[in-house]
């Protein structure tokens, strides 16, 4: 998936302005019967991270990532507040959506959220990773930011551009759903005080005998953990 023309990028960005807008609206409005306090912020990191999948047919894989998109989530929807990881319960989406041995969950354009309700935060700079490398437990912190505090349904990632070299040489061809933002169905809070640590978790699949590959989450290594926010960093 590559995306080179200036036009596009300028026609993308002003649909991302526009839509993100709107959900801000949108969330602004539900503020009262969401799990959002509307004052107090927390830290969200997202990194991201590949396992198992069809990694191993590429020589590199590198994923551009502009932002990332929240779907605020209700109030009672929280994970009960524990510290540590999150339970990572299936909701009933994520309970009919199929999942492989692996944990690789087969998403399509249906199965992602592009409702008005969504918040977009784009990042500063796009953020490159190759997902060759985040292997065996390695990942990559692809945005730190302070957001406001509150439980939120999933997360996705804006995925601008994918250029994959196989382990022959050749060019391979990969993309999202339906070109549509990642979504990781991973119900997580934001806590004033804390760090919220999302680990995003993907990977490509082979499509049959066409010589593509699609990104399909892992439901298995996708995880959120919690950790106390020190003074120091606070002030830095």
């Amino acid at each position: 998936m590559r995306k080179t023309d200036d036009d596009a990028t300028t026609s993308r960005r002003a649909y991302l302005q526009a839509a993100g807008t709107v959900g801000l609206a949108s969330t602004v409005g539900l503020a009262g019967c969401s799990g959002l306090t509307g004052s107090a912020t927390g830290t969200l990191a997202t990194t991201v991270k590949d396992a198992p999948g069809d990694i191993s047919d590429f020589e590199s894989c590198v994923v551009t990532i502009e932002g990332i998109w929240l779907k605020p989530g209700e109030g009672d929807e929280s994970d009960g507040g524990d510290d540590g990881e999150g339970s990572g319960e299936d909701s009933d989406d994520e309970a009919a959506t199929e999942t492989d041995a692996d944990g690789v969950t087969t998403q399509d354009a249906d199965d992602v959220d592009e409702s008005d309700g969504r918040e977009y935060h784009e990042f500063d700079e796009p953020v490159e990773a190759d997902l060759v490398k985040l292997q065996d437990g390695n990942s990559q912190l692809v945005d730190d930011r302070e957001i406001e505090t509150g439980s939120y349904a999933f997360l996705q990632l804006d995925v601008s551009n994918v250029e994959g070299t196989l382990a022959d040489g050749g060019e391979a061809e990969v993309d999202t759903p339906g070109n549509a933002p990642l979504q990781f169905k991973e119900a997580f809070e934001v806590r004033e005080g804390q760090r919220t640590t999302f680990v995003a978790d993907f990977t490509p699949v082979k499509r049959g005998r066409t010589g593509k590959y699609l990104f399909q989450p892992v439901a298995s290594g996708t995880e959120v953990r919690y950790e106390d926010v020190t003074e120091t960093e606070t002030s830095d």
